[in-house]
């Protein structure tokens, strides 16, 4: 198909429909630009000359001229004998509200990104004949493709905002996935209400009382793209709340670690070996049932400045346990910015050896779906300074070629997100990734990255190698002994673990050079992974040293 396009009458800028051009050019369209300030006669004129299906007009000044200039236009189409073309607009905000009075005009663009133009020109376009977007994870990744879809947490302390927060975003058509965040009286008491302490009732989320909540908060979803749902495992009963919300909300994918939601954290009075096996189970409940799981592990870790090789350690044994549970389609999750401090090359060569580590393990049965974030942590407390750190955040994220992009809002260290900041962070990141997606640097021949790389995969050996030697199981990886011993023996350690019952907590970390490494705390010396195990095998009782 051929398109003619020109700056009309005495409009000279024309960056805007050079722009259109290049996206139609690289979809295979043939291309005619006839410049900046071209008489109406002549746009039209080339129309029939080249015979062009599709004629595109730019304007970018005053909207009262430009209303007298597509009045022009609307009267010659006859004379040209164009009454069958498909006329288009783009311009300003303020021209293409005037555009919109001409019946002519078969789409008009203004502050539509990328996406949506390659729709329209793929004859996809929402304005001209909507579909409901797949409903499947999978379907919805595919669909969007090349384009990651774009997820975000949204809960407020009112249901009934929380409705009505979502129903704006969904008709925003900016998310693909709305990450539900129910309060935590909601995920650790919602079998159990009359444990719940109502003074608490809205903190962290929205407050969830009913099974009509949730078809409510899901109900809300079903309008604009119709954006898949998808809310938090919950801290206990972990299998009976994964039976209602996909009853209730279709869960998109469940999101359950391995460590955590018990009393390590304080987030349930779970025991850590229980919580351990009953997270497997649940696990395995998803993967039976062929719904996609992400082991939300490692960021958690990083959140407590876990040393880099620990964060790459649990990356892989989330996704390793995820594949031997049976799950065939495994969301890892990337937290980048975590713990704040790493530099950006460090932060990506941690994020690149994970990566490396968990798609070792894919086949036939065991795809890995990519999903990355900036970090919680990262975000400063000025909002305009907050929202560079999000767009830099996102345009690191995209090295790592992520099929999900989790918005983090740029209001994280003030408040939780409503649904305008929602929106405006998911505009912000989808602008980032339709720039990403023109071509990045290929950083994977950075040599201090690679290098850093080597460490890390042969530093997570040897730890790994060290807590296999902690169970006689067959596969010592799927027993909760194992982690309760590495916790307890400190192989699984961070600082902020001081005061646990159950963990150690006299590791050290420290950013060194832009990574996060365990330091001895008086000399500032980085210790490597032999050495830190070596010092706590030694005090165990018929500890032998190994060359001896």
């Amino acid at each position: 198909m051929k398109i003619v396009g020109a700056a009309v009458e005495n409009c000279v800028h024309v960056a805007g429909i050079l722009a259109f051009l290049g996206i139609a050019r690289d979809l295979g369209y043939e291309t005619v630009f006839l410049g900046p300030a071209t008489p109406v006669d002549k746009l039209l004129g080339a129309a029939v000359e080249t015979k062009a299906e599709i004629v595109a007009v730019s304007y970018r000044l005053t909207p009262s001229v430009a209303r007298e200039i597509f009045k022009q236009i609307e009267e010659k189409i006859p004379k040209y004998g164009l009454e069958d073309r498909k006329f288009i607009f783009g311009g300003t905000p303020a021209v293409a509200e005037v555009a919109k009075e001409f019946k002519f005009f078969d789409r008009v663009f203004s502050t539509e990104g990328q996406r949506e133009i390659i729709e329209y020109l793929k004859g996809k376009d929402k304005k001209q004949a909507f579909h409901i977007p797949a409903q499947n994870l999978i379907e919805r990744i595919k669909e969007n493709d090349p384009y990651p879809l774009i997820r975000h947490h949204f809960g407020l302390s009112s249901l009934d905002q929380t409705i009505e927060g979502i129903e704006k975003i969904s008709d925003s058509q900016v998310l693909d996935v709305i990450s539900l965040a129910p309060d935590q009286n909601t995920q650790q008491f919602f079998f159990e209400p009359d444990k719940m302490n109502k003074s608490l009732d809205g903190a962290g989320g929205v407050p969830i009382r009913s099974e009509e909540d949730f078809k409510k908060l899901y109900n809300a979803t079903r309008r604009g793209n119709y954006p898949l749902m998808r809310v938090y495992s919950g801290t206990t009963h972990l299998i009976k709340m994964a039976e209602l919300l996909q009853r209730t909300v279709k869960n998109a994918w469940a999101a359950i670690p391995i460590s955590w939601y018990n009393e390590l954290d304080g987030r349930s009075d779970r025991k850590f070996v229980e919580a351990v096996r009953e997270n497997f189970e649940a696990i395995k409940w998803h993967a039976d049932r062929g719904i996609p799981v992400e082991i939300n592990e490692p960021h958690q870790w990083g959140l407590r400045n876990a040393h880099d090789t620990l964060f790459v350690a649990m990356a892989y044994l989330s996704a390793y346990v995820a594949k031997k549970l049976g799950v065939k389609n495994y969301i890892a999750q990337y937290m980048f910015n975590t713990p704040p401090g790493l530099s950006p090359k460090m932060d990506l060569a941690k994020m690149m050896a994970a990566k490396e580590m968990i798609e070792s393990l894919i086949s036939n049965d065991f795809n890995v779906i990519t999903e990355a974030r900036p970090g919680l942590m990262a975000f400063p407390a000025d909002l305009d300074e907050a929202k560079g750190q999000l767009a830099f955040s996102i345009s690191e994220t995209m090295f790592i070629k992520p099929q999900i992009v989790h918005v983090v809002a740029f209001t994280e260290s003030d408040h939780a997100a409503n649904a305008d900041e929602v929106i405006e962070s998911s505009k912000i990141a989808r602008k980032v990734i339709e720039e990403s997606l023109k071509g990045l640097p290929n950083i994977w021949k950075d040599k201090e990255i690679v290098e850093r790389i080597k460490i890390l995969k042969s530093e997570v050996k040897i730890l790994l190698d060290a807590m296999r030697l902690l169970s006689k199981n067959e596969d010592p990886f799927l027993d909760p002994q194992t982690y309760d011993s590495a916790l307890r023996l400190g192989y699984l350690d961070t600082p902020n673990f001081i005061g646990s019952s159950i963990a150690k907590g006299l590791v050290s970390t420290a950013i060194i050079k832009g990574s996060c490494e365990v330091v001895n705390p008086k000399t500032g010396e980085v210790i490597r992974e032999k050495e830190r195990l070596e010092s706590i095998r030694k005090h165990l009782p018929g500890f032998v040293r190994p060359d001896r």
